[in-house]
């Protein structure tokens, strides 16, 4: 290799970024200490910017396009560098590639039970699950709260500083809202309007390190296993309502249990223990609304005990609960 070979290795005049990789936010131009040259080609592709930084300082910005590093497009830098003249030589400066695109589907979620107030509940712990998008726009703020020395930033390397930041931010509004009567089942089926509103407090923390939230969303949210089967039971008992549903449930109920039964089980036997119960709740029912109809104001008192007593084996036969069997005695005994 000869002198001039040797010269010529020690100059840059390509400077490019290929990334086939979806999670690298910034990277840094490898140059081994070596000098750009004076005219050297810089292209920057669709999704990405390219940065000049002299001595820890930003200079000129790149858009995507091929560009010729001259003084002539490089004010920022010649005005560092003092190039009052039209500097031709080689020259030392750093190059940084920043990826522009959104970064989606990131998840987020609550690493532990998240405890408020509830005006429907008293009291509610839930956990809350979802996705955000995000996007870099102040390139020079993300490089000095960010970046720094670092050749290389990626999506794992800041995740963790806007999660947690996503999650002190979604317990603040959640419990802001819990002190306005605000219910859990509001939020369950509110969880768009709730999302639009942790939006703008999320984002505000976030653009300081030159990051914009584009999108958030809220995709679960999950009780305790107490509470969910509180619900379930509270939706289970509504459906007396309509005696054919309720029938219908019993029956299908009967037979998984029998099914579920490890010493195995008579399915007809269930089936049929299904459909009587139910008959004992239609039986009531219209008890009932013979009552009301035959005395206007409400039963008798035989038909109030006789009630009682049903709801005594409903309650011994675990189709409803001990507060539930509670809460309907002490309705009918206060009619005697």
């Amino acid at each position: 290799m000869g002198i001039f070979d040797f010269i010529k290795g020690q100059f840059i005049d390509v400077i490019e970024w290929v990334d086939f990789s979806r999670d690298v936010v910034m990277w840094k131009f490898p140059d081994q200490d070596k000098e750009i040259k004076m005219g050297a080609q810089l292209t920057v592709r669709e999704s990405q910017v390219a940065i000049l930084i002299n001595e820890g300082k930003m200079a000129d910005i790149y858009e995507p396009g091929r560009h010729e590093l001259t003084t002539r497009n490089m004010p920022i830098l010649t005005n560092l560098k003092s190039w009052k003249f039209g500097f031709e030589s080689p020259f030392k400066v750093d190059v940084y590639f920043f990826n522009t695109r959104q970064f989606t589907d990131n998840k987020w979620g609550t690493p532990s039970p998240v405890t408020i107030p509830d005006s429907k509940f008293g009291q509610v712990e839930f956990r809350a699950f979802g996705t955000y998008n995000f996007k870099i726009t102040d390139f020079e703020a993300f490089f000095k709260e960010l970046s720094g020395t670092n050749p290389l930033i990626t999506l794992s390397q800041i995740e963790g500083t806007i999660k947690n930041k996503l999650v002190d931010r979604f317990t603040e509004v959640v419990a802001e809202m819990a002190t306005n009567n605000f219910s859990f089942v509001q939020m369950q089926a509110q969880k768009s309007e709730f999302a639009a509103a942790l939006l703008p407090r999320i984002s505000d923390y976030l653009t300081q390190f030159g990051l914009e939230l584009t999108d958030f969303s809220i995709q679960s949210i999950t009780l305790p296993p107490e509470l969910r089967e509180y619900l379930n039971k509270n939706t289970q008992m509504n459906m007396v309502g309509d005696m054919q549903r309720f029938m219908q449930f019993q029956a299908a109920n009967a037979v998984q249990k029998s099914a579920e039964n490890p010493s195995g089980g008579n399915a007809g036997m269930d089936m049929g223990t299904g459909f009587a119960m139910g008959q004992m709740m239609m039986n009531m029912m219209n008890q009932n609304q013979q009552g009301n109809q035959g005395q206007g104001a409400g039963q008798s008192k035989d038909d109030i005990m006789d009630t009682l007593k049903k709801l005594g084996e409903l309650k011994k036969e675990g189709l409803i609960t001990e507060e539930e069997f509670n809460e309907k005695k002490k309705e009918l005994l206060a009619k005697l």
